[in-house]
């Protein structure tokens, strides 16, 4: 296709696959992963074809986790993510690429952080709000939108962490698609690029199920968080060179 070469596309569905691997299997990876290394390889694959798959690969984790779901509060973080959306989509609209680059590169250096070290935040009202615009942000410039969230769910037994944060990204990633359609950013490559990767994901939510028991989870997450803080550091050089 005229958008994009089979050899990138071969590129990004690796990319998708080991990132929705991660998650499946460790409860994060699939954004964080893909999206400054997606970015490298072709910036038009950041950030709606992996808010898309974002969607997907929380839909099928939603549903597998239904019965520990309690939507309390969360609504509050979806009103914030229409706000912090629409900062995120302005950044896309008016910065430069190179600038961008240095942005996704800097969320996914804040999301290592927050993973390395444990913060602690009350959740009510206000701070689910807050985490809300946060979240709105980071997702609409890089499709990260989950650390704001993690921090204030983190209190949560594994399978309601999931189960919530999964309600939360199934809702947020449609608001996010709504306000970058109306802001003009989405055009219908991206769909087609979406659909495209679309099996990727699903292969890396299926195989994850078969290895879970079998993997370290610990230094699987180690992996990943130098996978990340490497390709983010990649991502800056590139960014600040084309600056230059």
């Amino acid at each position: 296709m005229s958008f994009i070469d089979p050899t990138t596309l071969i590129l990004a569905s690796v990319i998708i696959f080991c990132g929705a691997l991660t998650q499946s299997l460790i409860g994060f990876g699939l954004a964080v992963v893909a999206s400054p290394l997606l970015y490298i390889v072709d910036p038009q694959l950041v950030p709606i074809p992996i808010i898309v798959m974002g969607f997907v690969i929380s839909l099928m984790t939603l549903y597998r986790e239904r019965a520990h779901l309690a939507f309390n509060g969360l609504q509050y973080a979806l009103i914030g993510r229409i706000p912090g959306g629409f900062l995120g989509a302005a950044l896309l609209l008016f910065a430069q690429q190179a600038v961008l680059g240095l942005a996704i590169a800097g969320i996914v250096f804040t999301a290592v952080l927050l993973s390395v070290f444990k913060f602690s935040a009350p959740v009510n009202r206000l701070t689910l709000f807050i985490a809300g615009v946060v979240s709105g942000i980071f997702g609409n410039i890089a499709a990260i939108g989950g650390p704001p969230l993690a921090i204030l769910l983190s209190g949560k037994d594994a399978s309601q962490f999931r189960a919530a944060l999964s309600a939360y990204f199934v809702f947020s990633s449609v608001i996010a698609l709504l306000i970058l359609v109306l802001v003009g950013l989405v055009e219908w490559k991206h769909m087609w690029l979406s659909v495209m990767l679309i099996p990727s994901v699903v292969a890396g939510y299926f195989v994850a199920g078969r290895l879970v028991g079998k993997v370290d989870k610990n230094k699987t997450r180690t992996a990943t968080l130098i996978l990340c803080t490497l390709s983010a550091l990649v991502l800056t050089i590139k960014s600040i060179y084309a600056l230059a």
